[in-house]
């Protein structure tokens, strides 16, 4: 198992990854994260025909200052591309406005393979995230 965390607000633009400054709990050889990068690779270091893991996000998103009042969202993506049932969607009334969201996925990981795992920006404009807590656990 693996925690990443970023406890200060960063400014995420449309279409980028939220970034990860923080290890709380180290992974092993098949959880690899670079400190301030947002991406999380995930090993199939296994001798079954896949790793099984969980992903789990949590986190507190707004507009900021400046920004257009509207929906906005984040969603975990493997590879690059977003998982559509893990989009967390809100819809402030003003701007700095402060919701919790949260999602969680499955993923198998083919034996001897990888995928990377990040948490997106998914909205058409830029967003504030804080408290971003990222954990990857190797259920199977």
């Amino acid at each position: 198992m693996a925690e990443y965390i970023a406890v200060t607000e960063q400014t995420v633009a449309a279409n980028q990854n939220v970034l990860f400054s923080d290890v709380t709990v180290c992974g092993n050889c098949s959880i690899m994260h670079r400190p301030g990068s947002g991406l999380v690779a995930l090993r199939g270091i296994t001798s079954q025909c896949r790793a099984r893991y969980k992903v789990f996000f949590s986190g507190n998103i707004a507009i900021p200052t400046g920004g257009t009042v509207e929906a906005i969202s984040l969603s975990l993506s493997i590879d690059g591309e977003p998982v559509g049932s893990s989009t967390m969607i809100v819809t402030p009334a003003a701007v700095e406005e402060y919701f919790n969201v949260a999602s969680a996925v499955f993923l198998d990981v083919p034996k001897n393979c990888c995928l990377q795992v990040a948490v997106r920006n998914s909205s058409t404009q830029d967003i504030l995230v804080q408290n971003a807590n990222l954990i990857v656990e190797r259920v199977a």
